[in-house]
Parts: structure tokens; sequence; C-alpha cells
């Protein structure tokens, strides 16, 4: 049984360092590939957690085990600044005065028409010159603040 706490444990750092790497995108930003890249690597670590054990009580101490480490992480990411900013980013400003900047857009993985899908769908805003700051959020939306 402790091999499934360690295995969880292993598989969540794991996961999340990967999923970390790969850039912010909230669950409504998804693209399909996003959402079949999910799928199979939920499959692929499925078995890794619970080896050969496909009993109830394995999947049940794999989930609880990986829902303890989440509440954990979220409660030291509250309580210690530093860690959150390791774990979740911070805000970065990717427009400024309707200027885009360039090497923070790419090195976000965006490009220009995202920050003005979200001024469209947020501002009614459809020229980057009408956009004071556009800010990559810590969760991956983009805010608009108009001029």
């Amino acid at each position: 049984m402790e091999s499934v706490v360690i295995r969880s444990a292993f598989i969540y750092v794991s996961v999340f360092l990967i999923l970390r790497l790969g850039g912010k995108r909230t669950v409504g930003e998804m693209t399909t590939f996003d959402l079949v890249l999910l799928l199979i690597i939920s499959e692929a670590i499925q078995q890794s957690l619970i080896n050969d054990d496909n009993s109830i009580t394995g999947g049940l101490l794999a989930i609880t085990t990986l829902v303890f480490i989440d509440i954990m992480v979220s409660l030291i990411s509250n309580r210690f600044s530093k860690v959150d900013k390791l774990l979740n980013g911070v805000p970065l400003i990717i427009l400024k005065d309707g200027k885009p900047l360039m090497e923070r857009i790419k090195k976000s993985r965006l490009q220009v028409e995202d920050i003005l899908e979200a001024a469209r769908k947020m501002q009614g805003i459809d020229s980057l010159d009408q956009i004071k700051y556009a800010v990559l959020e810590k969760d991956g939306t983009i805010s608009i603040i108009p001029i």
C-alpha cells in the first residue's frame, strides 16, 4: 500500500512540473489538442499510479494521496508567497500603451491575436491602440485595461 502513496506522490509532482513547463492556459481556453493530450496523459499514468493493485482500496488510496498533496500544495502556496510565485507564476504585462511586448509574448507562447481576442471578448475593443495594458494573469487568462 505504501508504494501506491509513493508512486502517487511522484506522479503528482512529475505531472505538475511537466504541465507547468507547458505554459499557462485555462480549461476554457483549451484547444482540442490540449484536451486529447490531457486524456492521453491520464491514461498513461493510470497504470503507474496503482501498478498491479486493481483493488478499490488501492484506487481510493491513490486518489486520496493525490487530493491530499493538492490540498497541501494549496495551503503552502497560500501561506508562502514565494512558493506561490514559484508554483503559479506572476501576472505578466504583455502589452503597454498599445504596443505589444514581443519578447514577453513569445516567451509566454502567445500571439498578438490572443490579446485582440481577449480585448474583443472582454471590452469590445478591436484595436491594440485602444488598450493601455494587457496582462497575462497567473491562471492563463488575459486581462485588458482600456485607455
